[in-house]
C-alpha cells in the first residue's frame, strides 16, 4: 500500500504516522481510528488530513452526529452545557461503531453529521461504504471509562489523543463560536464556562490512548 499527501492538509501530517496508519490496516480488514481530544484541540483537522492522504480508502464518521437536538437540550433542561457527555447520545455512538466493526460486503451504513451553521446533528449524511478500509471516528469522550462511553474504546483498534497549546486551542474556540454567531463576550464566556470544563475532563482521559499527536504551536 503507498500513500500519498496531495493537498495542502495531508502535507501537514508527519510520515511515522502515515507508516503507522499503513500498519493498522496492513491486513486489508476494517480498522477503525479514533481521535480524541478537548474541544478546538484540532480533531476534524487531523481526520480530514488523513483522509486526503488516504484517498478513497478512509472515511470520517464524527462522533458530533450524535449531539442530542437543540429541542430535546432544551426540554432535559442541558441547552446551556451543549458539548457536554450528557449532551449526545452515546448508546447510539457505541451502536453504530458496533456496526461499522461488522459491517457486511453486502450493507451500506449511513452515519449523522453535525451541522454548525444550524448547530443540528443530521441523520443519514455520511455513506460508509462496505469495502472501505478505515474508519476514522473524532470526537472528545472517546476515551471516557462511565457510562455508554466506556463501551467506545474496546471498539477502536488504535485510539489517538490529539493535543495542542492550550492557548492557541482557546483562541481558536472563540473564533469558532463568533464565525457561528456569538458576538466575542458571549464566546469568550462560552468557552470559559463549558468548553473548558468539558476540556479538563477529557484531558484526564489521555492515558486511554495509543499515543499523543502534538499539534506543532
Amino acid at each position: 500500500m503507498t500513500f500519498s499527501k496531495p493537498l495542502r492538509i495531508a502535507s501537514m501530517i508527519e510520515d511515522r504516522f502515515l507508516v503507522r496508519l499503513q500498519q493498522l490496516m496492513a491486513d486489508g480488514q476494517r480498522r477503525i481510528l479514533g481521535l480524541a481530544g478537548a474541544p478546538g484541540a484540532g480533531k476534524s483537522t487531523l481526520a480530514q488530513a488523513i483522509l486526503e492522504a488516504l484517498p478513497g480508502r478512509a472515511v470520517v464518521v464524527p462522533m458530533d452526529g450524535f449531539h442530542l437536538a437543540n429541542v430535546e437540550l432544551a426540554r432535559l433542561g442541558r441547552a446551556s452545557r451543549k458539548g457536554a457527555e450528557d449532551t449526545f447520545d452515546s448508546a447510539g455512538y457505541v451502536a453504530l461503531l458496533a456496526r461499522l466493526r461488522a459491517q457486511r460486503r453486502d450493507e451500506m451504513i449511513y452515519a449523522p453529521t453535525f451541522r454548525r451553521e444550524i448547530e443540528e446533528p443530521v441523520a443519514g449524511a455520511i455513506p460508509v461504504m462496505p469495502d472501505v478500509p478505515l474508519v476514522i471516528t473524532e470526537g472528545n469522550y472517546l476515551l471516557l471509562q462511565h457510562g455508554h462511553w466506556k463501551a467506545v474504546r474496546p471498539l477502536l483498534d488504535e485510539a489517538w489523543y490529539v493535543d495542542i497549546d492550550p492557548e492557541l486551542r482557546k483562541q481558536r474556540l472563540v473564533a469558532r463560536h463568533v464565525e457561528f454567531g456569538r458576538d466575542e463576550d458571549a464566546a469568550r464566556r462560552w468557552v470559559q464556562q463549558t468548553d473548558e470544563v468539558n476540556a479538563a475532563l477529557i484531558d484526564s482521559t489521555r492515558a486511554n490512548a495509543d499515543l499523543v499527536y502534538h499539534w506543532p504551536s
